[in-house]
């Protein structure tokens, strides 16, 4: 059976073109988030959507092609491990932040 420990699975539209960056290192750092939508009827009857927001980080190869091959709009598959994390900001404020770490890519769909 496939590691289940820490793995998320998200089919979602990107919110914007992905931000690509070189560390001093050399390494490729690729961020864009992806918005994953559900419909469901309230108390009154009426249809409400509920879109959630996914930052997603993708290093490496993965990072090379998310730079080159994603848009805005597309819609993507993503397989990756989640992430917490913090830190400090310039002015003393801490900073919680949860993103995707990318391990699998699949773009499956054009621009709506």
């Amino acid at each position: 059976m496939k590691n289940l420990r820490n793995s998320v699975q998200l089919i979602g539209r990107l919110g914007k073109d992905p931000e690509v960056k070189t560390l001093t290192s050399g390494k490729s750092l690729t961020t864009f988030s992806i918005a994953t939508s559900d419909t469901y009827k309230n108390a009154n009857g009426e249809k409400v959507e509920d879109t959630q927001w996914h930052n997603i980080v993708a290093w490496g190869k993965q990072s090379e092609i998310a730079g080159e091959y994603l848009k805005k709009g597309q819609e993507v598959a993503i397989e990756g491990k989640l992430i917490h994390r913090s830190y400090e900001t310039n002015s003393g404020e801490k900073k919680y932040v949860t993103e995707i770490n990318l391990n699998e890519l699949l773009m499956i769909g054009g621009k709506k």
